[in-house]
């Protein structure tokens, strides 16, 4: 257990990993330079597009509390490298953490015994780094194609209503599916999703009359840590 993870937070491991976050940092700030270079071209100001990337942030906010609590986790049982390298990537914990378990299992190894040896760790970032490349070669081969689909969609009446219905109805099944998994699992859980919700609806009301558009950004943020206060004086 011990020699695994000092092979695990090697400088070996550490090198491929920062490479791999280096490339997913260059990534996220060329994209931001073609998105502020089309929104240019579209017509919106230096002001809309810096509110639009004050909302993105302040919106990941929220989803990275659970990741952060799920990757400490991890941590204690794959090392820093790996960690950072997989949550950087895909940044999908739960996934990540049940990728290293069944790795684990298949090979009859318990990731906190004795049992944990090198070769399963090796046996562990090849499923997670396989598992994971599906997503990356779906957008690789499909994104453009699914771009031209999205182009013939746009230009038939009612297009681009169409296409903004299709997003609103998967946003809504995306998170409404993930919540209500959550909500079934007991009084506590399901309090504090109705909490959330409440007081994100609340918010965004109240920021919607009163033209308070601080509020509207901050409405995420503010509604999770409302939530978890609940939760605290519940339990």
């Amino acid at each position: 257990m011990n020699n695994t993870m000092q092979i695990a937070n090697s400088w070996p491991v550490w090198v491929f990993a920062s490479l791999i976050i280096g490339v997913v940092v260059f990534q996220g700030i060329k994209f931001l330079q073609l998105a502020r270079k089309a929104g240019a071209g579209i017509g919106l100001s230096n002001q809309e597009m810096n509110k639009a990337i004050k909302t993105g942030a302040i919106t990941a906010i929220g989803p990275s509390f659970g990741i952060v609590i799920v990757a400490i986790s991890l941590i204690s049982l794959l090392g820093n490298p790996l960690t950072m390298m997989r949550i950087g990537v895909i940044g999908s914990a739960p996934i990540e953490s049940l990728g290293a378990s069944l790795a684990s299992e298949s090979a009859g190894a318990d990731l906190t015994g004795v049992t944990f040896t090198p070769e399963v760790f090796t046996l562990i970032v090849w499923t997670l780094c396989i598992g994971g490349s599906g997503w990356m070669l779906f957008t690789l081969f499909f994104n453009k194609s699914l771009g031209s689909v999205q182009e013939k969609i746009s230009a038939t009446p009612n297009g681009k209503k169409y296409l903004s219905v299709i997003a609103l109805i998967a946003m809504i099944a995306i998170f409404g599916s993930l919540t209500s998994a959550e909500m079934i699992k007991g009084l506590v859980p399901a309090l504090t999703a109705v909490a959330a919700i409440l007081s994100s609806l609340l918010m965004n009301l109240i920021a919607e009359k009163k033209k308070i558009i601080w509020l509207k950004e901050w409405a995420l943020g503010l509604s999770i840590i409302i939530a978890l206060t609940v939760t605290y004086f519940i339990i």
